[in-house]
């Protein structure tokens, strides 16, 4: 059965403010079959997938979680944002991969740093600031680490040590954030697939994207 369908079907009534009554009404099957659906307990068949793409205006591609925008579109380079002219021109499959994935994860981080500035939460902001940063040290000793060549001596500490204390210190970040998170809750809610794809185009496609490739990596390592 497909996991995505009956999260996204849940997913876009919610963030419609729809109720379940009313949605059923619409696709024309009882109440108790569209909880089914949105719980994964029984699976559609073909005609009610595209009365419900049509309904939410969404294509089927996006509700069955084989897209992460709703449009439908597959992600490529130039679906995405210039992050510098360098890349103009690339060719080599490896090097469009590294394009790709660098303007994935950069404009997903310009996104999140505008939704913190909306939130106005400081110790959050610091807390997400001190982790990113932690993540990014970490790539670039391993980055630096893949060359023999390249002397350790260009930091403070070990690699050996690193590794290990850099994670330590993310995940104290983390638990300062969900702490941040706890002590200054944000009754309203902000962020939405909607919001995002309205609001911010193509840098919402990037973190849409990214979100849909870190789960599928995750699933494949589950």
């Amino acid at each position: 059965m497909n996991t995505d369908f009956p999260r996204i079907l849940s997913l876009l009534r919610k963030e419609r403010g729809l109720s379940q009554k009313f949605v059923a009404q619409e696709l024309g099957v009882a109440q108790a079959l569209l909880s089914h659906y949105e719980k994964g307990k029984r699976e559609p068949g073909l005609k009610f997938i595209i009365r419900a793409a049509d309904f939410y205006d969404v294509s089927t591609d996006y509700l069955l979680g084989r897209s992460p925008v709703s449009s439908g579109e597959r992600i490529s380079e130039s679906n995405l944002p210039e992050i510098s002219s360098s890349e103009k021109g690339v060719t080599d499959l490896s090097a469009l991969t590294v394009t790709l994935n660098k303007k994935l994860i950069t404009n997903s981080i310009e996104l999140i740093f505008t939704f913190l500035i909306k939130l106005k939460n400081h110790k959050l902001t610091q807390s997400i600031a001190n982790y990113l940063t932690l993540a990014v040290y970490n790539s670039f000793r391993m980055t630096h680490k893949a060359s023999p060549k390249n002397d350790d001596k260009m930091f403070g500490i070990s690699q050996d040590f690193s590794s290990h204390i850099t994670l330590a210190a993310m995940q104290i970040a983390e638990g300062t954030a969900n702490q941040a998170i706890s002590d200054s809750p944000v009754d309203e809610q902000t962020i939405t697939t909607i919001k995002i794809e309205e609001d911010y185009k193509k840098q919402g496609t990037a973190l849409l994207s990214l979100v849909k490739n870190s789960e599928n990596l995750i699933k494949k390592l589950m």
